[in-house]
């Protein structure tokens, strides 16, 4: 069985590093690269061609709702949001879902990668689900 080629898109060295253990635990999911931003994410995507992706709303240089929003324009995928900001702003979560991400993880409060760590199950059952979800792939 192919695994799940995954792409990681965070600001946060720490949030990128604990996501790929999290995500290469699973043994239908593989971290085909990890990408500190949307410009560096958008070169990535075209090179590894990434069945998931999760992406962080807060970065540097281009914030995730708007690469979200050209993404699902130029190149529809399954998208997952993982961010601080979908617990404490409902809105920007309700306008990632409006946009076409498939489901939305809220990163906690505190020691981020101890905290991300007690969300590892529910991770990696959105990102297989979102694998599954129904996008038409660009050729």
């Amino acid at each position: 069985m192919t695994k799940i080629k995954a792409l990681i898109v965070d600001d946060s060295q720490v949030i990128r590093t604990v996501l790929t253990e999290i995500l290469n635990a699973s043994p239908l999911i593989e971290v085909v690269g990890t990408a500190e931003d949307p410009y560096v994410a958008r070169e990535m995507i075209k090179q590894l061609n990434p069945d998931v992706l999760t992406l962080d709303i807060e970065m540097p240089r281009m914030d995730g709702i708007t690469f979200l929003r050209n993404l699902m324009r130029l190149r529809p995928m399954p998208v997952v949001m993982i961010s601080a900001l979908t617990e404490s702003n409902a809105e920007v979560t309700l306008t990632a879902l409006s946009l076409g991400a498939v489901d939305f993880i809220a990163k906690p409060a505190g020691d981020m990668e101890e905290g991300i760590n007690e969300y590892a199950e529910e991770i990696i059952a959105k990102v297989i689900m979102a694998s599954k979800s129904n996008f038409r792939k660009a050729e």
